[in-house]
């Protein structure tokens, strides 16, 4: 197992951080290795993270819930009223492009097909074609309860939501899920990810749980799913559990981090069905997470997610690692 804890020279935290609860972190898609955070304090934040320094801010009127970069410095923002937002960060300014009846908790950019894939608490799922912002979505799905976590990849869409439902869709028709599953973990939904090589997801939930999932529906195929515990302290004999809020995959080696209210963030081998490292304890809850393009940046979201209700905590930060193969290559190709 790789070291557990960071040095300096491999972690460094940004500069001028959200003030309020950290709710997405998003990489843009190329070499810039520049990072999008969206926060409770009603900012959008760009990031130029090789020279920790803060690109673009843009103040908004109510808090941002979700974002995601599209290409180039493209950047995307859900907020808690329902807008979709086009952030454009070379003037510092924002423009809509649609909206919901209610938050919308989750943005996804489709790479493949150049749109912008929205989920709310309104209980829809909306395409949009940034392209022409302001005309409307160009489809729209009902999802069978209030959306709390969605990704994309390729043809695929699986949405998570309350009622521990995930419905599969194919992102060039939405007029119906083509999958109806129910998650195989007891409690609540918290995040879903699709595999990098678009096989099955990765889900996680409240109770400190983590299952494996694939997309085949055959029966040889679904024998193959599995789920695990983590993100738990054993205190006095009696285990802690903490919601595991965050799932991010390693766009290269298909491994997975995922980042809880423990503040852990672990290092899975999906394959292998073992954990490949567990990086130090941050300062509180670990609330978003996500891989550079490259899988050369890790970016950590220190930000208290009130699962313990008010409370004095830790200001919010933003940690960049660098990662090494040992952090994240499967043991069978080291």
């Amino acid at each position: 197992m790789a070291d557990m804890f960071a040095e300096a020279s491999t972690e460094f935290e940004l500069t001028s951080p959200p003030s309020d609860g950290v709710s997405s972190l998003s990489f843009s898609q190329g070499p810039e290795s520049y990072l999008l955070a969206t926060s409770w304090d009603k900012t959008a934040r760009l990031y130029d993270v090789p020279t920790n320094t803060e690109r673009c801010k843009i103040d908004l009127d109510c808090p941002v819930l979700s974002g995601c970069m599209g290409t180039g410095t493209q950047a995307f923002g859900g907020l808690l009223d329902g807008k979709i937002k086009y952030f454009d960060t070379n003037a510092g300014s924002h423009e809509d492009v649609g909206g919901h009846h209610d938050g919308v908790r989750c943005l996804a950019y489709s790479d493949a097909h150049n749109v912008v894939v929205s989920g709310s608490w309104d209980k829809t799922v909306q395409v949009w074609d940034p392209r022409t912002r302001g005309h409307g979505s160009t489809s729209q799905a009902a999802a069978p309860d209030k959306v709390y976590t969605m990704d994309t990849r390729g043809d695929k869409v699986v949405v998570g939501t309350a009622g521990r439902h995930v419905w599969v869709y194919d992102i060039r028709n939405m007029s119906s899920p083509e999958q109806r599953r129910e998650s195989s973990l007891k409690f609540q939904t918290r995040c879903v990810k699709i595999m990098t090589n678009g096989e099955g997801y990765v889900l996680s939930s409240i109770d400190g749980r983590v299952a494996v999932e694939w997309m085949d529906p055959s029966p040889e195929a679904q024998k193959r799913k599995y789920a695990f515990k983590c993100h738990r302290i054993k205190v006095d004999g009696q285990d802690t559990i903490y919601p595991i809020n965050c799932v991010t995959f390693h766009p290269k080696y298909g491994t997975f981090a995922t980042g809880g209210c423990d503040g852990i963030v672990n290092i899975w081998d999906a394959a292998k069905k073992k954990r490949l490292c567990q990086f130090h304890k941050y300062p509180t809850s670990v609330s978003a997470l996500a891989f550079s393009h490259d899988g050369t940046y890790l970016a950590v979201a220190s930000s208290y997610t009130y699962e313990e209700g008010e409370k004095d905590h830790p200001a919010d930060a933003i940690y960049i690692r660098r990662t090494t193969d040992e952090e994240t290559k499967p043991s069978s190709q080291q």
